[in-house]
Parts: structure tokens; sequence; C-alpha cells
């Protein structure tokens, strides 16, 4: 059996599905274990993954929603991720 083009986006197209579905998995997970609501580093980076994945998807399918939605999401995201890293203190090599 021989897989098409068309097929291959539907999965590339269903793996950022996936991608950015896990977000919300990982990020309950979390809360439960804590016991309070929290948002984990790894919900950001499955955020970009997702959209990131998506937007491509949405390009290629020529839907001009879909792609300004992803393409926003991802900066977002991202701009996240760079506050969280930002805040972390820098670990010294002085023992």
């Amino acid at each position: 059996m021989e897989i098409s083009a068309d097929q291959w986006w539907i999965i590339f197209g269903l793996l950022g599905q996936f991608l950015f579905f896990m977000r919300f998995v990982v990020q309950w997970i979390q809360s439960e274990r804590k016991k309070e609501s929290v948002i984990p580093v790894s919900f950001w980076y499955l955020g970009v993954g997702g959209a990131g994945i998506l937007f491509f998807y949405a390009l290629h399918n020529h839907d001009p929603v879909f792609s300004i939605g992803c393409f926003i999401s991802v900066f977002i995201y991202a701009r996240n991720l760079q506050l969280i890293k930002r805040k972390k203190p820098v670990k010294s090599l002085q023992a």
C-alpha cells in the first residue's frame, strides 16, 4: 500500500493536533499531582510544536484563518518559554 502526498499531509496535521492536545493532558496530570492548577514548561513546548506543525498544515491547505491563528500562537508560546528561561537563575560553575 502506497501513501499519497495528501495522506502524508493528513498524517502530519494529525501529529500537530496530537501534540497540541497533549498540552492539556500534561497540564491536567501535573495539576492533579500538585493538587492545584499549574502550567508546566512542557505545556509551552508542546504548544510550539503543535502550533508550528498545524501552521504548515494550514498553509498547505490554503486556510488563512487557521494559518494566522497558529502563526500567532507559536510566538505567544515561544515568548512564554523565553520568560520562563529568563526567570530561572543561571547556575554558576564555581563549587
